[in-house]
C-alpha cells in the first residue's frame, strides 16, 4: 500500500523543495502553499485537511509551523492517518523566558514600513545556528530573511503568529495514537528543548532522533541527512512503499 507523503509549509508558507529530499524520491509526497491570513491553528488545520481528503492513507510531514498545523489535524483523529513527523514543532507556545517573549512582541507589532528591514532580520536571526553552513546545502540568514521575502506577506507573518503563540494541543496530544517521529537540531535559539520534552511525554507512541550539528532551518540545509531520518522512521514504524513525487 502507498502511503503519500504530506509535506506541511513551515512559517514562511512555501510549499517544500521536494527533489531535495533524495532519500524519499520512492516515495508518494506532496506539498502546497499555506493560505494567507489564518490567524488560528484551526484554520490552517482546516486547510490541511482540505489538501488530505481525498488520500486513502497519508503521512503527515510538518516542520517548524507546519508541525503545528499537523499536531491540530492530527488530535482530530483522520482516519487516513497512518504516522507524524514533527521537527521543530511545539504544543504550546515555546517561549517561555521574558525577554525572548518581548522580543517576539516587538517584531509582531513592527509596522508594515519595517517588515524587511527590521523584522525579518530579527526573525532570521533567531532561526540561524553556527551549523547551518556545513550541511549539504549552504545555507545563510540571507537565504532565510529572502525565503521570507518572497513568500510571507507582512500580514501573514502577523496572523501566523498569533495563530502560533496561541494554540496550545498539550491537553489533547494523548489523542494521537499514530506512530510519531520527533526531528530535532541539536541546536535551536527559538524553539527550545523544553518543546520536544512536552510533545515526548505527551504523544503515546512518539520517538526523538536528534541530528547532531543542525539548527532550527535543517530541512534547508541538511536536506538529505533530514530525509534519511525520516526514511529511516517510515522505514521501520510504516514500511517500504513507491510512489511519484508531485507538488
Amino acid at each position: 500500500m502507498t502511503h503519500t507523503l504530506v509535506a506541511v509549509p513551515c512559517f514562511s508558507g512555501a510549499p517544500w523543495d521536494l527533489p531535495a529530499l533524495r532519500p524519499l524520491r520512492h516515495r508518494a509526497l506532496q506539498t502546497f502553499r499555506l493560505p494567507e491570513g489564518a490567524d488560528s491553528m484551526e484554520s490552517y488545520a482546516d486547510a490541511l485537511a482540505e489538501q488530505v481528503r481525498d488520500l486513502e492513507d497519508y503521512v503527515l510531514v510538518g516542520d517548524s509551523f507546519g508541525a503545528v498545523i499537523s499536531l491540530a489535524l492530527a488530535v482530530r483523529r483522520p482516519a487516513a492517518l497512518r504516522a507524524l513527523v514533527l521537527s521543530g514543532g511545539f504544543a504550546a507556545d515555546p517561549v517561555t523566558t521574558p525577554v525572548a517573549r518581548m522580543r517576539v512582541a516587538a517584531a509582531r507589532m513592527m509596522p508594515a514600513a519595517l517588515y524587511d528591514t527590521v523584522t525579518l532580520r530579527f526573525h532570521a536571526a533567531a532561526l540561524a545556528s553556527p551549523h547551518d553552513g556545513r550541511g549539504q546545502r549552504l545555507w545563510t540568514t540571507a537565504d532565510t530573511r529572502r525565503l521570507f521575502q518572497d513568500n510571507t506577506p507582512h500580514a501573514s507573518y502577523v496572523s501566523r503568529s498569533k495563530a502560533a503563540f496561541s494554540a496550545d494541543y498539550r491537553s489533547q496530544l494523548g489523542r494521537i495514537e499514530v506512530p510519531t517521529l520527533l526531528l530535532t537540531p541539536s541546536h535551536d535559539r527559538l524553539i527550545g528543548p523544553r518543546a520536544a520534552e512536552v510533545l515526548l511525554a505527551g504523544l503515546p507512541d512518539a520517538t526523538e532522533v536528534v541530528l547532531p550539528r543542525t539548527g532550527h532551518m535543517f530541512r534547508f540545509s541538511h536536506p538529505v541527512d533530514y530525509a534519511q531520518a525520516v526514511e529511516d522512521f517510515l522505514a521501520a514504524r510504516v514500511g517500504v512503499t513507491t510512489g511519484v513525487e508531485s507538488l
